[in-house]
């Protein structure tokens, strides 16, 4: 058998401090943009219209941040999570330089901590992943915590190190694109009236709407963002796993939770930060994907009284509308139908 081919690193491969450059370099084109749109139905105006985003003082339409996201996320997964069990959380995720068709992007990550479970058969890598532009710009830094099986289950465990991540990304470390204006921002054109004024700080939204997702979508969007984790794709192999069909991935989720956010939240036009997440059950073609928001916070920006930002969770769930709230059931566990529990933050004009 030829060792050309290679399996992925298992849980023993990582230690703490090890820099792992990931392959391959990803050119974002235009039509990568058109794709994530027909994937997610996605419609903010400054990613959908070059006009709608000069007037906010961007050369064109940037890439949809949660794209750039995905797209660096899956840069990650050869080296990071090829043997997961699942992907457990983010945390202190900041988009950086803005992202446009044409830019070239490559990712990089760091392991910053790891842990064996009490199992003795997989342990948490937990990791720091960049990724950068052609000109070495960080368009987004990140960290994550998967659960990773182990290739030998007697293999010692190594000194546990956790690292200590915050809970948000504070305020004054949102990174607002330079040049960026609001003075003529048009509100009729971006779909809703609501500003940063008008948002309550414990105000819940349902935001109503509902997609059921296709095999084939979830597909094409995992093949888009060349995420290569096998679970999602092999259903030769995984038809003898623990669920007998593909799983559908998080971040997938992650993108439509967004897209059905902009009934309610339209003039959050853009996704500065990832302040944490949790992908909470499985998902699977067929199901159809509602969510809701919760205002945790409205911050204020330094130097700003044009525009402020809103710290946002948005709970996906399956097969069952939004307009009771599902989250958590009385025992502090979440409801059954709940899929992603996501905290981010996300840029909003004020009024004057």
């Amino acid at each position: 058998m030829s060792d050309k081919t290679g399996l992925g690193n298992f849980f023993e491969d990582f230690r703490v401090g090890q820099s792992i450059a990931h392959a391959t370099p990803r050119t974002i084109s235009e039509g990568d943009v058109a794709l994530y749109t027909a994937l997610t139905g996605s419609r903010f105006a400054i990613t959908s219209a070059d006009t709608f985003a000069h007037s906010l003082g961007f050369a064109r339409a940037p890439v949809d941040n949660l794209l750039t996201f995905n797209i660096v996320f899956g840069k990650t997964v050869p080296d990071i999570s090829l043997n997961a069990v699942a992907n457990l959380g983010y945390s202190a995720g900041r988009f950086g330089h803005r992202v446009y068709p044409g830019d070239t992007l490559t990712a990089d990550s760091t392991v910053i901590g790891l842990k064996e479970n009490r199992d003795g058969k997989t342990g948490i890598v937990y990791v720091h992943s960049r990724g950068v532009n052609q000109h070495q710009q960080i368009a987004l830094d990140y960290c994550r915590w998967v659960m990773v099986r182990k290739r030998d289950h007697a293999s010692p465990a190594p000194e546990a190190v956790v690292p200590e991540l915050p809970d948000a990304v504070a305020a004054s470390d949102l990174v607002v694109p330079a040049g960026i204006r609001v003075d003529q921002y048009d509100c009729g054109l971006s779909g809703s009236p609501s500003l940063w004024d008008d948002y309550q700080v414990g105000e819940r939204i349902d935001h109503v709407d509902g997609m059921t997702i296709e095999e084939s979508e979830h597909m094409m969007a995992t093949r888009l963002y060349q995420n290569t984790a096998r679970v999602h794709f092999n259903q030769h192999a995984e038809q003898a796993g623990r669920f007998g069909r593909r799983l559908i991935y998080g971040g997938y989720i992650i993108g439509l939770a967004r897209a059905l956010s902009f009934n309610g939240l339209a003039n959050g036009f853009l996704v500065t930060a990832i302040n944490g997440g949790r992908h909470v059950n499985p998902t699977f073609a067929g199901d159809t994907v509602y969510a809701w928001s919760e205002v945790i916070d409205k911050l204020t920006l330094p130097g700003r009284n044009d525009l402020g930002a809103l710290r946002l969770r948005t709970v996906a769930t399956k097969d069952r509308p939004c307009a009771d709230f599902p989250y958590q059931t009385s025992d502090g566990r979440y409801d059954p139908s709940v899929l992603l529990d996501f905290d981010y933050t996300v840029l909003i004009p004020r009024r004057a």
